[in-house]
């Protein structure tokens, strides 16, 4: 998966750099192929993100020679805002007089803290906050939907206003389901917004992680990489966030120990001029050490100050990396607990373990070479791949591919952030990964992090035993 991923990256770039032009003509039987079909996702993840990389009417004129294929394009519409359309009954004409009351507000400029009483008080103690949360999200990330400077600047007045709707996980998912509904129609601006919205610390990494699994969202694991992208950014921001403190308090500590140095320097210079002092027997050198020992005594105490405020910020960025890595570690279990959970509601019992994107068993030793298979040979063997890939182990093909996109994505990120996971392993095996999971779940882990498959079913016997 994640080679998958990287290489549709790749190829749409490439295609950028030569205006575009392939023979898309050679691909339109992906049309004929179910939606979930591997190759059916790659052309449409391609065109989505050549759209991204130029313009929609532009990659549509692309497609002149198959036409029929602009089918695989992203809408053409902008955003999905809920209150531009027709009356749908009273609710909605009260929710509709709230937006543009809230729009016109924007618009005097008042203040996030003078915003959210009105909320409040109008919205919320009448409606409700599931009511308020789509009222606030909709409207301000209307107004900020002209160009990403909007959305930021947007996301900057009135963060406030977010933060204390979103003033817990089920509201945090209500405001992320919100911005999806939005930006339905593009699957960038959901990331970039969602993304930003974390940034800002409207939303946690945890609620995204429980909106990605939410029972609306699973079942479009195989069939698009919109999902995938939100969570490996919320994944990656975590890690950078991480990244960035430890920096930060690497600087720390060479800043204090800087300051150490050059106050145990200047200590051992006042101590021999207080010693000079004493000794000195003539006014004239008298004056002049007494100056030197006042210079440095006013130099001792400005590097003491510098020593204590480089401590105290080098104890305020430990604190928070520590609740970087804690809340890093609260990550890691509701990611795994809900890759778990939903894979093993889709795995069956009879599940033949099989390693991920591995050869099949008749495909022999891939070391040996007798001879090169003939066309018809290699037709054949693609024919009886895709009727065992289809009949396997009792289950249907798109639930057997929904298997492998999902396992593709847990090894894919665990083998990115690795050497982060090492040092929870021993509570996920614990907590998680434990003898009643399918051996497919932990295989594909055991594969990110390189770690023998064989120590899991050891593990898992003597449990048993």
């Amino acid at each position: 998966m994640e080679c998958r991923t990287r290489f549709v990256h790749w190829f749409a770039h490439h295609l950028s750099n030569f205006q575009f032009i392939w023979p898309w003509n050679e691909w339109t039987h992906v049309l004929d192929l179910p939606k979930w079909s591997p190759q059916r996702v790659f052309a449409q993840e391609v065109l989505e993100k050549e759209v991204r990389l130029s313009y929609w009417d532009k990659i549509k004129e692309s497609l002149e020679t198959s036409p029929e294929l602009g089918e695989l394009l992203p809408p053409k519409g902008g955003i999905c805002f809920k209150y531009s359309g027709e009356s749908q009954g009273e609710q909605y004409e009260a929710e509709l007089a709230f937006s543009a009351e809230l729009s016109s507000m924007v618009k005097e400029k008042k203040l996030a803290r003078e915003i959210y009483p009105w909320v409040e008080e109008k919205i919320i103690l009448v409606h409700g906050h599931k009511v308020a949360i789509e009222v606030v999200v909709q409207t301000l990330l209307h107004i900020g939907s002209k160009s990403f400077t909007h959305l930021v600047t947007v996301l900057e007045r009135y963060g406030y206003v977010l933060s204390k709707l979103a003033s817990d996980e089920s509201n945090q998912i209500l405001v992320i389901s919100e911005v999806a509904k939005l930006w339905q129609n593009s699957a960038q601006m959901t990331a970039i917004a969602i993304d930003r919205m974390m940034g800002y610390r409207i939303i946690s990494n945890i609620a995204i992680v429980s909106w990605v699994f939410s029972p609306a969202n699973i079942e479009q694991f195989h069939t698009s990489d919109r999902l995938w992208e939100v969570l490996r950014n919320a994944v990656s921001k975590t890690y950078n966030r991480i990244s960035d403190l430890r920096k930060g308090v690497a600087s720390a500590e060479k800043s204090v120990q800087n300051a150490i140095e050059s106050f145990t320097k200047v200590q051992a210079d006042l101590e021999s001029a207080e010693a000079l002092a004493e000794e000195v027997d003539t006014e004239e050198l008298q004056s002049e050490a007494t100056n030197k020992v006042k210079r440095l005594k006013a130099q001792a105490e400005k590097l003491k100050e510098e020593e204590s405020s480089a401590q105290e910020s080098l104890e305020a960025k430990d604190a928070l990396l520590s609740r970087a890595l804690q809340e890093n570690e609260a990550l890691l279990f509701v990611l795994y607990k809900n890759f778990t959970d939903v894979l093993m509601k889709h795995l069956l019992d009879d599940l033949i373990d099989k390693p991920i994107d591995g050869p099949g068993p008749d495909q022999g030793d891939s070391m040996t070479v007798d001879k090169e298979p003939s066309a018809m040979d290699a037709d054949d063997d693609d024919e009886r791949r895709n009727q065992r890939f289809a009949k396997s182990n009792g289950l249907h093909a798109e639930e057997q591919e929904w298997c492998r996109v999902t396992l593709g994505q847990i090894r894919a990120l665990t083998r990115q952030y690795a050497a982060e996971i090492w040092p929870h392993i021993e509570k996920l095996d614990a907590e998680v990964f434990t003898g009643d999971v399918h051996p497919s779940i932990v295989r594909a882990v055991y594969d990110g992090l390189r770690r023998p498959f064989s120590q899991f079913e050891g593990d898992s016997l003597m449990e048993k035993i």
